[in-house]
Parts: structure tokens; C-alpha cells; sequence
């Protein structure tokens, strides 16, 4: 779970199942047939341990003892199934611990925990704990600190059969110009976690045409390409209200792109309130509505 900027967790997970875009001059069967394994291959994703259907709780911490457990007398309140007292994680400034109730046995790292400092998801090695179904460790978020928990017998990750797209256009795989910047730039990307910002470099533009408009997007750069938070027409209506995800590969002599709109995904506060997702900034935001990729979802 090692990251190098924040919520790069949830790009690490996209960038597994992409492939490379074909040219838009190729066969398209075959394209249209690798797009319906993507889809196939992203549900799948959202089913694993680390996909986002089991989240079951975030709990932020407070400065020293939070006790933990299901009875709710609890600081932090767990699910029905966990220990009703589990003992106490301790915040003490940056640094977080774990002191386990008597006779309560739960799992670090695959082996029966101690009283033990606890390394969160910012660090190399983040202590993975677990009891029964449920899997949870402590996240960073500027300077927050909480537990994310999971749960992998969550009833969701059986009541998505399908994650709701318009039909494949081929109008939504354009081909895009890029502009470098003569030197990267940082762009401040808000988030869903009020007062909470997350920093990305951008490389340049992309600049397009959609129905014979032009629109540009800044990418942000991610390994071999780039990874794009976009908002459009569409949001609140037919499609996520805070916007969707693209990863896209860098193509042909690296001045131009291949955008497949079609593989627009939702981010995984779609799929769980406890998700701590970026939202599109000003400059992504497009006036036009982009009837490809992902619809909206509601889950219980």
C-alpha cells in the first residue's frame, strides 16, 4: 500500500487492467472487444480485497485513546461481528498504537498482534490488521489520521452484478493534441474531505474537438501516461455528481493522444461513502455533456 501522492492507491488498482488504446483506424471489433474486457476486468477488480465494495467504515482519530469495538459504548463503533471490545488505538502526535482488550486475539500482518505501533498507509510496510471478515489499517490524509475498514464478506460486493455505462461510441475516441508546458506545473486538486487538498504534477495540455468543439484538459502525470479527473454535463444527472476517472496512455510520437471517453469510471466514493476521493478541478471541468463511460450507481 505504498503511495507516493495521495489516493495514488486508487490509480495503482486502474493502471493493472488498462491497455494501451488502440488507434481509432484500427479494427474496431477488436477494439470494441478489448473495451467489453475492460469493463469485464473492472467489476472484477472492484470485488477483490483491495477493490472498493467492501468498505465498511472510515473512523477518524482523536488525539490519544479511541477505543474500538462493536458495543456501542465504544469511541469507535464497528460493525456487528467484530469484538465488541477490541482494545484502544492511541494517536500520540503522528504516531499511532494498538493496545489489544485481554483475551481478544487480532491479526497483524497475518500473525497474532502484540501492543504494537501501527504504520499507516503513507509508510513502507502499512500493518495490515484482521479478525474474522474484517480488515482494516490507519490512513493519512494531510493531518488527519483514521481507520479504514473492511469488510470482505460485505453484502456489497455480491449486489453489483454490473456497473450501469452508455453503449460504446466511437464519436468518444478522439484523438488529442498535446501541449507541454515548458516546465511541469502543481495544480491544488480539492477533495471530499473538507479542507484537504492533494497536490499533482501537469505536464501540458490536451487539446481535442467533441461534435466540433474545442476543449482542452490537463492531464496529470502518471507512469506511462496520464491520468485525468474530469467533470462534465452529464454529472448529478446520468453520471456521478463529483466527476470521473480516465487513465490514458501516452501514443504515436508523444505530441499526440488517443482519449477513449468510453473508459470513463466512476471513483470509488461511487461505490462507498467511505472513500476519501479528488474531485475535478475548475480547468476539468467540461460545458459539454460526455454521453460515454460509467452512469451513476445506487447501492444500499
Amino acid at each position: 500500500m505504498k503511495k507516493t501522492i495521495l489516493f495514488s492507491l486508487a490509480i495503482l488498482l486502474v493502471l493493472s487492467a488498462c491497455k494501451k488504446a488502440q488507434p481509432v483506424d484500427e479494427d474496431w471489433d477488436a477494439y470494441i472487444s478489448d473495451y467489453e474486457s475492460w469493463q469485464h476486468q473492472r467489476l472484477e477488480r472492484l470485488k477483490t480485497e483491495n477493490g472498493w465494495l467492501n468498505l465498511a467504515g472510515l473512523f477518524w482519530l482523536k488525539q490519544g485513546e479511541n477505543t474500538i469495538g462493536s458495543d456501542s459504548t465504544n469511541d469507535i463503533v464497528f460493525p456487528a461481528g467484530f469484538a465488541p471490545f477490541g482494545g484502544k488505538i492511541i494517536l500520540k502526535d503522528t504516531l499511532t498504537f494498538l493496545e489489544l482488550e485481554a483475551g481478544v486475539e487480532i491479526l497483524a500482518d497475518s500473525i497474532p498482534a502484540p501492543s504494537m505501533e501501527l504504520k499507516h498507509d503513507q509508510q513502507p510496510g502499512t500493518t495490515l490488521m484482521q479478525y474474522g471478515s474484517f480488515r482494516w489499517f490507519i490512513i493519512k490524509r494531510g493531518t488527519k489520521y483514521g481507520i479504514r475498514l473492511r469488510d470482505l464478506e460485505h453484502p456489497r460486493i455480491k449486489s453489483l452484478d454490473h456497473i450501469p455505462a452508455y453503449p460504446f461510441k466511437k464519436e468518444y475516441v478522439v484523438e488529442a493534441s498535446y501541449v507541454p508546458y515548458d516546465s511541469a506545473r502543481t495544480i491544488e486538486v480539492p477533495t471530499v474531505i473538507e479542507g484537504f487538498n492533494e497536490y499533482y504534477k501537469v505536464p501540458g495540455e490536451l487539446q481535442f474537438k467533441i461534435n466540433g468543439k474545442k476543449q482542452v484538459l490537463l492531464p496529470f502525470t502518471s507512469r506511462n501516461g496520464y491520468f485525468l479527473i474530469v467533470g462534465d454535463a452529464t454529472n448529478g444527472a446520468e453520471t456521478y455528481g463529483a466527476g470521473r476517472f480516465l487513465y490514458i496512455e501516452s501514443e504515436k510520437d508523444g505530441e499526440h493522444v488517443i482519449i477513449d471517453f468510453n473508459r470513463l469510471y466512476n471513483p470509488p466514493c461511487a461505490f462507498s461513502p467511505y472513500a476519501t476521493c479528488p474531485i475535478p478541478p475548475l480547468e476539468n471541468i467540461l460545458d459539454i455533456k460526455i454521453e460515454a463511460g460509467e452512469k451513476g450507481i445506487h447501492l444500499e
